[in-house]
């Protein structure tokens, strides 16, 4: 490890949120060259196309044959020699001698004046090189047509062979988070199961004396624990092995053997809660125990206060590996801002994906929004239409970091800037839709 969290940043300061971004990438892509450095053949499992969903392609998918497999037609119409279509006239006039089915062939010989009938799909005749769409021609009694010539060109309407991939080609490349498109494209190659990289363990915590599991009763000053589950819903949105740890105590004993434990089993473990300032002494002297980890203030609303780094290989791990470790803020929020913003990226980049960025549109907000300049804001909210057409974007009411009613209800993040000010009702905003990443 060239660095830790700890000499990346000063500890005094606050982050920019590129700036946090960029330290942790860099980190996990030093452990990860560090795995390969070890080299773990168990990395890779092959699954079938049924159960390849949301997993990351580990090798190049190479097309075992030329699609289309033949020239065929792109549209219902006419097949023809496009020869003509070079001759001085205003109008072509052709012979319907066959029909072409997609699925089966017209095995005649096409002479010159004729046409055969064809279907979207199906083979070009031998002599056709293109295609005429039926909604362009005129028919007439004895089984002819004609249309304008200069209402094609030559060579249009047809489909070559291997015009969309080439046998031997790459169908698709190493790292794609695999969608059902993809799915259908192996299985249109006629390709079973495919090579994944083996799914990331991800250990998940709370700690917080007040916290309590579901079906226990609230003393007073005490709460359910909604953390895990949120994480839970997160991390299975990216198809990942959940390893729940459940609730830790406020203490540095029962804290060092939760994390020790976890490590031991846990690619990347991701704790929330004890990570604010004057409520972390404790952890951060553990932390200094088990490994490198930094603890950040990030200019950023909510979610400020962030520990990251590495955990060291414990006793009794028989794997080389370091664990991947994030202290997520308490507040419910907060914790899925947090690991929308940081721990999406970094668990995919860690698992072998091919990174990019999560996509932004921009919508008019309906209301005026307070902003302070100098940190980087992720309020919660609704996207929608205007009765013209435009996209607009609402508030979920109260932002406040513990609200998580503001999550459940909202459909987006409004995104705005580190340097922005207040926005104005009828100003454009930068909008990230929730769909695919929460």
């Amino acid at each position: 490890m060239k660095h830790s969290p700890n000499s990346l940043i000063p500890l005094a300061s606050s982050l920019h949120v590129d700036e946090a971004r960029k330290a942790i990438s860099e980190l996990v892509q030093e452990l990860i060259q560090e795995s390969n450095a070890i080299g773990d053949p168990s990395d890779i499992e092959i699954v079938s196309l049924d159960q390849a969903i949301d997993r990351i392609l580990a090798e190049d998918l190479l097309s075992p044959i030329d699609v289309p497999a033949a020239d065929n037609s792109a549209m219902d119409g006419f097949a023809f020699d496009g020869s003509c279509l070079d001759i001085n006239t205003s109008e072509i006039t052709l012979r319907i001698v066959g029909t072409a089915f997609a699925g089966k062939a017209f095995n005649g010989k096409i002479q010159p004046g004729e046409c055969v009938k064809i279907m979207t799909g199906a083979l070009m005749p031998t002599g056709c090189d293109t295609v005429i769409p039926q909604e362009m021609t005129s028919a007439t009694e004895d089984l002819k047509i004609g249309f304008q010539q200069n209402q094609l060109k030559r060579g249009e309407n047809r489909r070559l062979r291997g015009e969309d991939l080439q046998q031997g080609k790459p169908a698709i490349a190493a790292g794609r988070l695999l969608r059902p498109s993809d799915l259908g494209l192996a299985a249109s190659l006629g390709i079973a199961s495919l090579k994944v990289k083996r799914r990331l363990k991800v250990a998940i915590l709370s700690s917080g004396d007040e916290l309590r599991s579901l079906g226990q009763a609230l003393d007073v000053g005490s709460i359910y624990d909604s953390n895990r589950y949120s994480l839970t819903g997160l991390l299975n949105r990216l198809n990942l092995e959940i390893i729940d740890c459940g609730i830790v105590r406020d203490e540095p004993a029962s804290l060092k053997e939760a994390f020790c434990a976890a490590a031991m089993k846990a690619d990347v473990l991701i704790s929330s809660g004890g990570v604010s300032v004057g409520e972390a002494d404790f952890t951060k002297q553990i932390m200094q125990e088990l490994g490198d980890v930094g603890f950040w203030k990030i200019a950023m609303r909510p979610g400020r206060p962030m520990a990251f780094g590495i955990l060291k290989p414990v006793a009794g791990n028989h794997s080389a590996r370091k664990t991947l470790f994030f202290g997520l803020p308490g507040n419910p929020v907060a914790v899925m801002v947090t690991f929308y913003q940081f721990v999406r990226a970094a668990l995919l980049q860690l698992n072998g994906a091919i990174q990019t960025e999560p996509p932004l549109m921009q919508a008019i907000s309906e209301a005026p929004i307070r902003k302070k300049p100098g940190r980087t804001e992720f309020q919660r909210a609704i996207l929608g239409r205007s009765p013209d057409g435009k996209p607009t974007v609402k508030l979920t009411g109260s932002q406040g970091a513990g609200i998580l009613r503001s999550m459940s209800e909202a459909n987006c993040f409004v995104i705005l800037g580190h340097e922005q000010g207040n926005i104005a009702a009828g100003d454009w905003v930068d909008v990230a839709l929730f769909d695919g990443l929460l």
